[in-house]
């Protein structure tokens, strides 16, 4: 039987402990053909699997009823309005989020998080029975909801796991994020047109008190494996400090938090270029006038129904059998210039051939790849920093950043329209700021290497 000891220089607290002492579970030999799962990992995985797949489920229930709520309230204009007012409510709860967070056990600042939301979408329901109009209020919500929680729950997984760790086992809870959007998104489909979407709200609702209570049960039980100083350590609440000021405070968060921008400014525009591209190509095979609407809508209805499919499915598949052997052949710094070497790629093809097939081909790369690949190795970038930063430089950076993104998004696509640019002229400027993007990459490389040999080094098995 293999002792490998593995070093949590890597982790909140550094400590040591042994790992493969354990002989694997059927649970953990099942889990091992998705991502290299050790002896007695695999009960710990497969609830943050599942607290992931629900969170993901809740909040894809919940983006059916915001749709419904925005659009019909207000139209696509307020929706864009209401797209910026998030980043600036950001700016107000970040700070109160980083204060409570010092004041708080890690368990409890989590659940208490999601009762609280679950408690919100129990009033939503009340108002909404009441007649009140909920649009414009309810957009705004889900929108700091969504980015809350996801990025709270990764923090949660980035303290209870080191690098090492992170590295072996992000991409198998990555899997439960893929699944539940996917069922997410199909239970809405059903449920909205059999109740309206108000009854959602209360499913969710339920949904986040499940997250809750798989957050505590999963607290205890990759705990209860841990060393007593990190195991103590890990109760305390958090140190001073505001999630602006550590992100401004660190080279390396500074760079996270640029790739969240300009990763969220580029996939945005490209949605934007597609977008055009569908509406041209439905004038052009069915025809622009009034009286040609509907087939227009079955046109372009058709053509996203497809392309989500596409999205869905290559995101779940390369979740589920390539990000761990990214991981374990190329590192996860090494794994953050996929995305962008498909997006520069795919604009220099575009440039050549200005047609939607090949928009289309790259979107639904790009998407699939940023929700697999990507995603999974944003997240791991936090494995080597402080508890602080996993929770109150996440929650910046994963909130106010990315939806600052939208808003520099906007600004291009308003300032492209006035200056009279095509879709040659928006996927020269796509590929401009890929071009940064890559860049900004190679930096946030060099820095992550930089951190992570600065420290001891683990003693561990291949793969680590």
């Amino acid at each position: 039987m293999q002792n490998h000891s593995e070093h949590h220089s890597y982790a909140s607290f550094p400590v040591f402990r042994s790992l493969d002492l354990n002989r694997k579970s059927p649970l953990d030999k099942f889990l091992g053909l998705f991502a290299d799962v050790r002896g007695g990992e695999g009960v710990g995985v497969l609830l943050l699997f599942a607290n992931i797949l629900t969170l993901l489920a809740s909040y894809y229930l919940l983006k059916t009823v915001r749709e419904a709520l925005i659009l019909s309230e207000g139209g696509a204009v307020v929706k864009s309005y209401a797209s910026a007012g998030q980043a600036l409510l950001l700016l107000l709860i970040i700070p109160f989020y980083s204060a409570l967070a010092s004041r708080t056990r890690r368990a409890r600042l989590l659940s208490g998080v999601s009762l609280f939301f679950a408690v919100n979408l129990v009033i939503f329901y009340a108002l909404a029975l009441s007649g009140v109009k909920l649009g414009v209020a309810f957009f705004l919500w889900v929108g700091i909801f969504n980015v809350f929680v996801i990025s709270q729950f990764w923090a949660f997984a980035n303290d209870l796991y080191t690098e090492p760790q992170g590295k072996r086992l992000f991409p198998i809870i990555g899997v439960g994020s893929a699944l539940g959007a996917l069922a997410g998104a199909e239970a809405a489909s059903i449920l909205v047109k059999r109740w309206g979407p108000f009854p959602e709200m209360l499913i969710a609702a339920a949904l986040l008190l499940l997250c809750a209570l798989l957050t505590v049960v999963a607290d205890r039980r990759v705990s209860a494996r841990l060393g007593e100083a990190q195991q103590a350590a890990s109760q305390k609440p958090l140190a001073a400090g505001d999630g602006f000021a550590l992100v401004f405070q660190d080279r390396y968060l500074i760079l996270i938090a640029a790739l969240t921008v300009i990763l969220n400014v580029v996939n945005t525009s490209g949605e934007f270029l597609l977008s055009r591209f569908v509406v041209e190509q439905a004038n052009a095979a069915i025809g622009a006038g009034d009286a040609f609407k509907e087939a227009r809508s079955r046109f372009i209805g058709s053509f996203y129904g497809d392309f989500f499919s596409w999205v869905n499915f290559l995101g779940l598949a390369l979740q589920s059998f390539l990000v761990s052997r990214l991981f374990r052949y190329v590192g996860v710094r090494g794994a953050l210039f996929i995305l962008p070497s498909i997006a520069f790629t795919g604009y220099v093809f575009l440039l050549a051939a200005p047609v939607l097939g090949v928009i289309k081909v790259l979107k639904i790369l790009e998407n699939s790849t940023d929700y697999s690949i990507q995603n999974t190795a944003r997240q791991a970038l936090f494995l080597p920093t402080s508890r602080e930063a996993k929770y109150k430089a996440k929650a910046a950076i994963d909130t106010f950043f990315q939806r600052a993104g939208d808003v520099i998004q906007a600004f291009i696509v308003f300032l492209g329209t006035q200056a009279g640019l095509g879709v040659t002229g928006f996927a020269m400027v796509n590929l401009l700021l890929t071009g940064v993007w890559l860049i900004v990459v190679a930096a946030l490389y060099l820095e992550h290497r930089r951190r992570t040999t600065a420290l001891p080094q683990p003693i561990s098995a291949p793969g680590d």
